[in-house]
């Protein structure tokens, strides 16, 4: 519906309204009969039936010729009407600027105070591997720790005692790893459960002892085997060490040095750990973790003596091995090494 109002001088008159209030007109539609000069009265009611409105020509005609000259001619049309737009206005609000990212800083230059970044380093193959396999050990084994503390006085000064020749003779340094290898290969033969695995729904039992090395390497931590430590002394055992600690720095060890296994050492003792609880390197059944000597006060024969004391722990699969089991392994172990002659003597 278009709705126009119109205004007219007070001496024109509308003598005739052709259009109703609220009617439906179009373009071009004639509205009413003005005549100039005449009193303006009231709107007429428009009659029910339109007339045939006359044409613009004949309007013209019947105007007195003597108009007003103050009067311009009265338009026979109004302009077009603004188009409606049909499309919904959007209302979606402008895109916020994008945030500039800080500028890098060189390596070794300050960074700037409040400064926040970060950097994504895909993860190598090594250390997928590693990540599937611990996991898988949480998974499958059910783990349980024990610990004990070993007092370590006599096997540091064997140590202290007997290294300078022990190099000359043997071309490499005396250290506590081939103790505890040693003492460990004692307490698997005394308790076989410890060095056995499970293999589906049967135990598998080893009478040989190849114990797996916990190393840090460059690419992440692997864990060579040293096979056959129920043969060796302490010369092949530290000789041994020394070339796994060597290749893994290098990078040259292979799939093969590290495949099999019957027992797990982790030495976190020299990264400074103090007590820890290490997991179990599938599919063997236990592991025994090593950590930092720490002067502290103890009670020995009913007094408070300042000794060099490390805790050790082993963590074992309660599948295989009981309690009794594990704990009596890891006191053979604490015998062992707080009296390193038993080792020589075999007892």
């Amino acid at each position: 519906k278009q709705w126009y109002q119109r205004r007219v001088a007070i001496t024109a008159g509308i003598t005739e309204l052709l259009v109703g209030d609220g009617d439906t007109i179009a373009k071009g539609t004639l509205l009413a009969h003005v005549e100039v000069g005449a009193a303006a009265t009231s709107a007429p009611t428009p009659s029910a039936p339109a007339e045939t409105p006359a044409p613009p020509a004949a309007v013209a005609a019947e105007a007195p010729a003597t108009a007003s000259p103050s009067l311009g001619p009265i338009p026979d049309s109004i302009g077009t009407a603004p188009p409606v737009p049909t499309a919904p206005l959007s209302v979606t609000p402008p895109p916020l600027p994008k945030a500039t990212p800080p500028a890098p800083v060189a390596e070794g230059e300050l960074k700037p105070p409040g400064l926040r970044t970060e950097n994504r380093v895909k993860m190598s193959r090594m250390r997928l591997r590693i990540s599937e396999r611990l996991k898988d050990a949480q998974n499958t084994a059910a783990m349980l720790t024990t610990f004990n503390e070993i007092d370590m006085t006599n096997i540091m000064a064997l140590r202290s005692k007997f290294k300078d020749d022990f190099l000359k003779k043997h071309n490499v340094k005396l250290g506590f790893m081939s103790a505890f290898m040693k003492a460990s290969a004692q307490g698997l033969a005394d308790m076989p459960e410890v060095n056995a695995f499970i293999d589906g729904k049967e135990i598998v039992y080893r009478d040989y002892v190849d114990i797996s090395v916990a190393v840090a390497s460059p690419k992440g931590l692997v864990v060579p085997v040293l096979r056959n430590v129920e043969t060796m002394n302490f010369a092949a055992i530290e000789k041994g060490i020394s070339d796994m600690g060597k290749r893994a720095r290098e990078g040259s060890l292979a799939i093969e040095d590290m495949d099999g296994g019957t027992f797990t050492i982790s030495n976190g003792g020299v990264f400074g750990s103090m007590f820890g609880t290490p997991i179990i390197n599938l599919p063997q059944s236990a592991i025994l973790g090593m950590h930092a000597i720490i002067e502290r006060p103890i009670a020995l024969n009913g007094n408070v003596v300042i000794r060099p004391m490390m805790y050790v722990a082993l963590t074992y699969d309660h599948r295989l091995i009981d309690g009794r089991e594990a704990v009596t392994f890891l006191k053979r172990v604490k015998s062992a090494v707080e009296d390193p002659a038993t080792l020589l003597l075999d007892i």
